[in-house]
């Protein structure tokens, strides 16, 4: 989808308690973020994510992940409904199988510098614990294309997190969380200006797009 649109509609997928989306919905209603959050969906109905949609007034379902033979196939009828621009995924922890209508289209937001430290069981806490392991000093976020296995689809945006001097995985995931708040309005903003094209896995921006 490479020509321009002016205010997106989004679906939104979230499994928890929906941090990203509450950084997506006050963005999109101070004007930071030119979208519009039209539909949530998460995976338990316990998820919080769900009562932060009905404050903001927003439709919001339940798709249950099993049976698992057509679970994408319920989540991605529930998002044509709300007949979407694109679909962000905010703390989403259920691998997908993304339609042919929806190829570039799906984006997501993990808390590192992928390729590094992502993958099945690579979320929250436990990136940020790998990371501090591995004695990295520089983390970070990274928002990419969805495609069918875990955190490998090409990088429309990164930010790095400085993780020096003795941090905590609770220091880290703060910072790192700061970080995201900017880059996922971001690259929403980059993807929805059309323009771009991918070269092999590489995105490069429209031109004069920030």
């Amino acid at each position: 989808m490479l020509r321009p649109i002016l205010c997106p509609r989004l679906a939104v997928l979230a499994s928890g308690g929906g941090t990203t989306l509450q950084n997506l919905l006050d963005r999109a209603a101070d004007g930071r973020l030119d979208a519009r959050i039209v539909g949530v969906i998460a995976n338990k109905p316990d998820a919080f994510a769900l009562e932060r949609a009905r404050r903001a007034g927003i439709p919001a379902v339940v798709v249950p992940p099993h049976p698992r033979a057509d679970f994408s196939l319920r989540v991605f009828a529930a998002v044509r409904a709300w007949s979407v621009d694109y679909v962000a995924l905010a703390g989403w922890l259920q691998l997908l199988a993304v339609p042919d209508d929806f190829r570039l289209r799906v984006l997501n937001i993990h808390p590192s510098l992928l390729p590094a430290f992502g993958g099945q069981g690579m979320y929250g806490r436990h990136v940020h614990e790998a990371a501090l392991a591995a004695g990295v000093k520089v983390s970070g976020c990274t928002v990419h294309f969805v495609d069918d296995t875990y955190d490998t689809g090409p990088i429309v945006e990164q930010r790095a997190v400085d993780v020096s001097g003795g941090a905590t995985a609770e220091d880290v995931a703060k910072a790192v969380f700061a970080a995201e708040c900017e880059a996922y309005p971001a690259a929403i903003t980059r993807v929805a200006a059309g323009g771009w094209r991918l070269v092999g896995r590489r995105f490069f921006p429209a031109s004069g797009v920030s």
